[in-house]
């Protein structure tokens, strides 16, 4: 794997002495003389941006519909391989899966190892690890002593998100993965899904917004609160579930990706350690699913204004590495489609950009245009869509359109209108471009799997994610029995799951989904969460510890 690395430009540069290849497989040792080490600073922080589900040729309909070059431009380095462990084409929870933590994983897995991996070139699962949680770059950071966050367009405990901050071999489970980003230690979170925090929107009925206000946090709700902030620990819930598209946004009620970005290094860059982020634009990925190119343009571009952010950041810090990368590609699209098959290098570059340009909304946001009877369609297409010649089928289907789903209706109409094609509306399987900024330009060149994104971050951090997997995740129930102590899961209270572990007078309580210890009825916070994954309980070493 060493030679998917710009192994030539670092050698030249003799930048960096601890490029330690072991991570990708191999026992090699730094690259650079160690006589000049000192020349370059060491990296002390990581921005991951993820544009979830972003097409290839959303990134050039993007570029055209702005009328000149994305940040992303001047960074692109390589491709990464998308595939999943069982299958080509991944889901978000794998996909980024891999990014977080460098293992391959199923379908609906977050931050656990599959239960299975029949890809060509994968090793088989050891007996006994299926769903084993594994360390991200994130937690491992975090140990080091660095400030962490997470930011997202979706709710924050969507998939990706999730796969950085939490455990489960479930995406859909909210409420385990919520509960353990609350207690994961993170400094920084920001994005929507506060109904998933309240007890209305739980199935444990838990007050988690009480429980983050309590642990020391800012919570906000507004942009301006978010800007007025000081605290060096900031939670920032801007929506009920997801935000809304960039282009679709109030300002004064939700923050765009590119300010979150900002904010969010604002108060990470104080730690003197440094810090690890991940920002996701997740509703490139919803807009794709749903055929809606104003979507895709709509949110490429604010996630293109947060990486301007990151790297602006980035190169007046010098410490700082820069990776964007999209998970997988979705929906198939194309700039061009069945209608131009015998014009295509006929048609100017208006037939594709001119009708797109005429929308002021996506088709998630023309929703809420609509009067109740939807009795003004033609007036809403027209002024918001720019679309004037909507056929009887047309007004019946936008007319007939669920709730929530009006984008699925609209998105292929103006794409048929812009010249623009779609496969699928779902995920494909292709290869995507991996764009990264570093200072002393080490960085991943070639074709690299998904897993080498994790090993790249860790490795320039100078973290060991296999290290960090011993120290947080051991099987509860094994290492307690091995200290002569009775071990017992008790999931009776779906609010209040716990493990109870007992050794002579030694009674010790540990909160499934939190880092607390309670030794003898007093509290002890740990070094990560305890997580179970609906077959047994890990736990972090310093809880084994506990008992003697």
């Amino acid at each position: 794997m060493l030679n998917q690395f710009n192994t030539r430009t670092v050698k030249k540069m003799l930048a960096v002495t601890t490029i330690v290849t072991a991570t990708l497989g191999s026992s090699s040792a730094a690259l650079a003389a160690e006589e000049t080490a000192s020349t370059v600073s060491p990296i002390k922080n990581v921005i991951i941006l993820i544009p979830d589900g972003m097409a290839n040729d959303a990134t050039a309909l993007a570029r055209w519909y702005k009328g000149s070059s994305l940040a992303l431009d001047s960074m692109a380095s390589g491709m990464v391989r998308t595939h999943s462990a069982d299958a080509p084409i991944a889901d978000s929870a794998p996909a980024g899966t891999a990014f977080a933590t460098g293992h391959k994983s199923h379908t609906g897995y977050v931050g656990v190892l599959p239960d299975k991996a029949t890809m060509p070139g994968l090793q088989a699962i050891a007996p006994g690890d299926a769903k084993k949680p594994v360390a991200s770059v994130l937690e491992a950071s975090k140990l080091a002593g660095k400030a962490t966050g997470i930011i997202a367009t979706s709710e924050i405990m969507h998939a990706t998100p999730a796969d950085f901050s939490a455990h489960y071999p479930d995406r859909k489970n909210y409420d385990a993965l919520s509960k353990q980003q609350v207690y994961n230690g993170m400094d920084v979170v920001l994005g929507g899904g506060s109904s998933f925090l309240e007890p209305a929107g739980r199935k444990d009925g838990e007050n988690l917004v009480a429980s983050i206000k309590a642990l020391g946090y800012d919570y906000v709700t507004t942009p301006a609160a978010m800007k007025a902030s000081t605290s060096g620990k900031l939670w920032g819930m801007f929506a009920p579930a997801s935000m809304s598209y960039n282009m679709d946004r109030d300002p004064a009620k939700q923050p765009s990706l590119a300010e979150m970005t900002a904010k969010a290094i604002e108060v990470l860059s104080k730690d003197e350690d440094g810090f690890f982020l991940m920002v996701e634009g997740s509703k490139v990925d919803w807009a794709a699913h749903a055929n809606d190119p104003i979507g895709i343009i709509s949110d490429v571009l604010a996630f293109d204004d947060a990486v301007k952010t990151a790297v602006d950041f980035a190169k007046k810090d010098t410490e700082t590495v820069v990776v964007a990368v999209t998970d997988h590609q979705n929906g198939g699209l194309t700039i061009g489609n069945n209608e131009t098959s015998g014009t295509y290098d006929k048609e100017p570059l208006s037939t594709f950009i001119g009708p797109l340009k005429k929308a002021k909304l996506t088709g998630e946001g023309l929703e809420s245009k609509l009067n109740a009877n939807r009795t003004n369609i033609k007036a809403v297409m027209q002024q918001y869509f720019g679309i004037t010649d909507l056929t009887t089928e047309e007004f019946a289907e936008i007319k007939a359109a669920s709730p929530g789903s009006l984008n699925y209706t609209v998105g292929p109409m103006i794409s048929k209108r812009s010249g623009i094609g779609w496969t699928t509306g779902g995920h494909t399987g292709g290869d995507v471009v991996l764009y990264t900024y570093a200072p002393n330009n080490d960085r991943p060149f070639g074709v690299i799997d998904n897993t080498d994104v994790a090993k790249y971050m860790a490795r320039v951090l100078n973290l060991d994610l296999d290290s960090t997997s011993k120290q947080l995740f051991v099987p509860a129930k094994q290492a307690f029995t091995a200290k002569g102590a009775t071990y017992k899961l008790d999931l009776t209270d779906a609010k209040n799951p716990k493990i109870l572990v007992t050794k002579g007078t030694t009674k010790l309580e540990l909160q499934i989904y939190k880092n607390i210890a309670l030794l003898n009825g007093s509290k002890t916070a740990l070094d990560g969460v305890i997580v179970y994954n609906g077959v047994e309980a890990f736990v972090p070493q310093d809880a084994v510890d506990l008992i003697q």
